[in-house]
């Protein structure tokens, strides 16, 4: 019974050496590089969900009520300036302007009348000046009645793109309906929302910036081959949002770009104070991103952090962690959280050095 019960804490000793020996095994067999994050003043190209509107675009409204008798284009159709695009039936207003035609000329004979009578002091000066009164209110029905029969005859007010034409032949339009819209597409306007921060960072940091020109980045993921520029800040803050609207204008020769159509701007931000980390030192679980913090006792822990922006090999760090703490670079994928590791330290300028940085 005794040489059972020593075999027996003999062979539990020899477990424990065996598994504690390939623990420090695995420990010195996985040796990591840890850096430190870099604060740099830097700028980074960050995207911004943006709204693609025509330089002009405009509804199309019928001025006069009555049958729609004529459509003379097409839907997408591009038009001229003064272009006829809808007729509405004009036969009511055609005939009003000959009834206003013929009480000009009744009003004209009967000016000419009373200037005749008025020679030979038949009637009184007053009488001629009430006939050349009325001639002037006929006069003015007349072109009244001329107005109106114009607007029947709708045409481009400049040359464009048709949009959709709900009405057809013959539906009976009340004045102020809806015929199309009228796009001009020669320039385009991007609308995007900026941060107060980021709207700050922009004015008071101009020469970091470089210019203003901006990129799209087209629903596709493709980029507008064109560069546009930021043209107008809005005056004020969403007090809902925070945030301002930007409009940057990029030209549209190859017609490619349509109104409505969404993108992403791709703006030059810059940053004062950054805190830069290679994109290789993270992992990402869930849509959130993760680095390796080491402590002093080569303990790592895994730290959640925000990223404020993003460039080639690089992230800039919004939160999470400090420019004091050390992260784990290279063999993240066979670090564990509350392992104990062995690493080499390297300089974070030189592993910036090794990178494609792109800071102005």
């Amino acid at each position: 019974m005794k040489r059972i019960i020593v075999f027996t804490g003999s062979l539990a000793l020899l477990c424990l050496i065996s598994c504690t020996t390939k623990k420090e095994d695995k420990e010195t067999a996985v040796k990591f590089t840890v850096t430190n994050p870099v604060l740099i003043d830097t700028s980074f190209t960050k995207e911004y969900v943006s709204q693609i509107r025509s330089v002009r675009n405009i509804e199309i409204r019928a001025q006069e009520k009555g049958y729609l008798q004529n459509i003379y284009v097409d839907e997408g159709q591009f038009v001229k300036a003064g272009q006829l695009l809808f007729r509405i039936m004009p036969g009511m207003y055609q005939a009003e302007l000959l009834k206003a035609q013929a009480e000009a000329k009744a009003a004209e004979i009967e000016l000419q009348n009373s200037k005749a009578l008025a020679d030979k002091n038949i009637v009184s000066k007053n009488e001629q000046a009430l006939a050349q009164a009325k001639l002037e209110q006929a006069r003015a029905e007349v072109a009244l009645a001329k107005l109106h029969l114009s607007f029947t005859e709708i045409r481009a007010p400049f040359d464009g793109s048709i949009d959709r034409i709900p009405k057809k032949l013959g539906s009976l339009i009340d004045e102020g309906e809806l015929l199309t819209s009228l796009s001009d597409n020669s320039k385009m306007f991007a609308y995007f929302n900026v941060s107060e921060p980021e709207y700050i960072a922009y004015q008071t940091h101009k020469s970091d910036r470089g210019s203003s020109s901006v990129s799209l980045l087209l629903a596709n993921g493709e980029p507008l081959k064109y560069k546009g520029k930021i043209e107008v800040i809005e005056s004020e803050f969403d007090n809902e949002t925070g945030n301002i609207a930007f409009r940057a204008s990029f030209p549209n020769s190859d017609k490619l770009l349509r109104n409505g159509e969404t993108g992403k701007v791709m703006m030059r931000v810059p940053v004062r104070g950054a805190l830069i980390i290679p994109q290789k030192a993270t992992y990402e679980i869930q849509d959130k991103k993760y680095v390796f913090v080491v402590n002093k006792q080569h303990i790592i822990q895994s730290k959640e952090i925000t990223i404020k922006g993003e460039m080639p090999d690089l992230y800039v760090v919004d939160s999470g962690i400090t420019a004091n703490e050390r992260i784990v670079l290279d063999g993240i994928q066979k670090a564990n959280d509350k392992d104990k590791i062995h690493y080499d330290y390297l300089d974070p300028k030189g592993v910036l050095a090794q990178l494609r940085l792109k800071a102005e």
